[in-house]
């Protein structure tokens, strides 16, 4: 079924070939719904992605995160602890597993992809639970308003996405730790979704054979994308190369 509709929600353009530059443009086109099609299949067969809140510094909104640190951590909390007398003693109980986990749908928010105003949106669903010290494990939930930034990885010959979450919306921590819980989610999205693969540009690459020449194969060397009228227009542009 998925398969079905990327054929049918896939157009492909082939512009004309510059006889000089031995090069070409190809167009795939995105409908909203496609990805609707995708995200279904993600929940479905894989079941709801879920990582692992914190890390070894406070989160930053701003501060870019190195490639040695893209794996999080537990934060230093990892027990709910209750007063043993009234001297101020505590006792662990049960560990808090300090977590978001990415829901399909909450409060009429759904996770999925928009094209709005030339920009791609990407509104996540999700709950989880953090510990803060003291106060023991809260659970909470809600959704990250984010956007997609697509960029062409050359050398990896792939279109990746990077999710920016823009603003987040929380509901069920009774007040305890938003601002804090806001910080996890934003940092914990940005580290462990991105970057995202849409699609290896080796795939809808063309093979020719030449007669007694061997064959000339298609690099991509270039990508821009468009937004207009609910669909996202990739194009790709590619050199004709022998090999």
């Amino acid at each position: 079924m998925l398969n079905r509709s990327v054929f049918l929600l896939i157009a492909v353009i082939i512009f004309a070939v510059n006889a000089n530059a031995q090069r070409t443009e190809i167009t795939i086109s995105f409908s909203e719904q496609f990805f609707e099609t995708v995200v279904d299949a993600m929940f479905q067969h894989g079941g709801p992605p879920e990582f692992s809140i914190g890390s070894k510094r406070p989160p930053s909104l701003n501060a870019p995160v190195p490639d040695r640190e893209r794996t999080t951590l537990a934060v230093s909390y990892p027990y709910s602890f209750i007063p043993e007398s009234k001297w101020g003693a505590y006792t662990p109980r049960a560990k808090c597993k300090e977590s978001i986990q990415l829901l399909r749908e909450i409060s009429g928010v759904r996770t999925t992809v928009r094209f709005r105003d030339g920009k791609i949106f990407a509104p996540l669903a999700f709950s989880g639970n953090y510990n803060p010290p003291l106060v023991g494990c809260v659970p909470f939930a809600g959704w990250a308003e984010s956007n997609l930034d697509l960029e062409f990885d050359e050398a990896g010959q792939r279109l990746i996405a990077r999710a920016k979450v823009l603003n987040v919306s929380l509901a069920g921590t009774g007040g305890v730790g938003g601002n804090v819980i806001a910080r996890l989610v934003q940092s914990s999205i940005d580290r462990r979704i991105n970057p995202i693969e849409i699609f290896r540009l080796d795939k809808v690459s063309f093979m020719l054979p030449i007669q007694n020449s061997g064959r000339i194969s298609m690099k991509a060397v270039g990508v821009r994308h468009t937004v207009e009228n609910g669909v996202l227009q990739v194009h790709i542009a590619y050199d004709l190369i022998k090999g």
